[in-house]
């Protein structure tokens, strides 16, 4: 019979940390007790991730749905697919990665001097949470180039609204009479032709007025 083999230090401290961060939130999961929930030493941990905030953008980028490749690649090869399909496919992308990414987050917010070294942090490392705002730009921007975009469009401005809006899908509904979030394909969709409606170049929006 064919052994199982181990799973690597990595993952596991990747899986513990990720399980840890969703449950007790960012500022309460330490690396000592991510470390006892991976099976190893926290000298281990600190092995593969130089700190917390690192661990905490591998957690991101590895255990979350993957926005900032999918804007790579689509700001790489614009004109693959139309620019209804690639902006519905950000949206869901982004809405997902919000759902995830701010039960993780919020703890942050609650302790004004953790968040404040975790800000600094991260841009020490080059990283935070404007990135997906930068690269959603570039992308409109290429699309812009393109001809796809209007050349009037304000592409920062129409990134932060997409985004914003993903964001808000996270958590603005929880008071709701349901507590139900837009389902998230019909979102994503609509969202994407409603940002469309504004940027397309103006022969284009003339032609479905």
């Amino acid at each position: 019979m064919q052994q199982k083999q181990a799973v690597p230090a990595r993952v596991r401290i990747l899986d513990a940390a990720h399980e840890l961060m969703l449950t007790l939130g960012l500022a309460r999961a330490t690396t000592k007790e991510i470390a006892r929930a991976a099976g190893c030493s926290e000298a281990a941990l600190y092995k593969y991730f130089p700190s917390k905030e690192d661990l905490f953008i591998r957690v991101l980028a590895e255990r979350l749905p993957r926005l900032t490749p999918l804007l790579g690649a689509l700001t790489a090869d614009p004109g693959r697919r139309s620019l209804e399909e690639n902006l519905t496919e950000i949206a869901r992308q982004a809405a997902l990665f919000y759902e995830q990414s701010f039960p993780i987050a919020a703890s942050l917010y609650a302790e004004t001097q953790l968040k404040r070294r975790h800000d600094q942090a991260m841009r020490e490392m080059g990283t935070g949470p404007h990135r997906p705002i930068e690269g959603l730009d570039a992308y409109l921007r290429a699309e812009q180039d393109a001809g796809r975009v209007g050349p009037d469009a304000d592409t920062r401005t129409a990134a932060s609204l997409l985004l914003g809006a993903c964001a808000q899908r996270a958590f603005a509904y929880d008071a709701t009479p349901d507590g139900a979030r837009p389902p998230l394909d019909d979102f994503a969709r609509r969202l994407a032709r409603t940002l469309l409606a504004g940027i397309a170049p103006s022969t284009e929006r003339a032609g479905t007025a």
